[in-house]
């Protein structure tokens, strides 16, 4: 397969290309970069598009869906020499798709990064088992192209994610005192993020858990 990526300079968010071969079908991901060089790859690939796939409806994600002229896809699809399994990965937002293509590629939308995973006040439960259940299902060599900035693998975030590690029962939860948005919390994990801000998962005294953005904690 042939596969091109585009990042926005600001939300350093992912929009991606693939193609079965030159001359062959292609498939946009997301829309929320600059499309220039992907529509450059495509020409120069030699392939024709048909279709974007959506991993979510986030702005940063679709800001450019309706330029490309092509159907939205939110589900399974199959065309030319690209199978595509669309996989439910709700919990940072509840349209949350997973795209694996040709079983090698897997399209992560904001669930999954490298070292860190999507961000929820609301459904910790939903991204903990789109991650644990789903994703790290798939086999470890699996190619991981995520929502925003670097490229990773499943074997490799079965490993080193802070999150899986915890989740797996390799490391144990922090118990550090902070403060988030003003309110007591305990820091479980703290990891780095794709904004080079850190990602947090905290829990407040009444049990809640949320994984947030580390700019809203306070380390005391």
């Amino acid at each position: 397969m042939l596969v091109e990526r585009s990042m926005h300079p600001g939300y350093l968010s992912n929009a991606y290309v693939i193609a079965d071969e030159e001359g062959g079908t292609a498939v946009f991901v997301d829309s929320g970069a600059p499309m220039e060089p992907l529509l450059a790859a495509v020409e120069r690939w030699g392939a024709t598009p048909v279709a974007v796939l959506r991993t979510h409806a986030h702005g940063d994600h679709v800001e450019h869906e309706d330029e490309l002229g092509v159907q939205v896809v939110m589900g399974d699809f199959e065309a030319g020499g690209l199978r595509v399994e669309a996989l439910p990965t709700p919990g940072h937002s509840d349209d949350g798709l997973s795209f694996v293509v040709n079983g090698e590629l897997c399209f992560s939308g904001d669930t999954l990064f490298k070292d860190a995973v999507g961000g929820t006040r609301d459904d910790f439960a939903a991204v903990k088992q789109s991650v644990m259940d789903v994703l790290m299902a798939l086999p470890p060599e699996t190619r991981v192209l995520p929502g925003h900035t670097d490229e990773t693998t499943i074997g490799r975030e079965w490993e080193e994610n802070p999150f899986v590690r915890v989740w797996r029962g390799v490391d144990s939860e922090g118990t550090e005192a902070v403060r988030v948005a003003g309110e007591a919390a305990t820091l479980i994990v703290w990891s780095p993020d794709y904004d080079g801000k850190g990602k947090a998962w905290v829990r407040f005294p009444d049990g809640r858990d949320a994984i947030v953005g580390g700019s809203r904690v306070e380390r005391l």
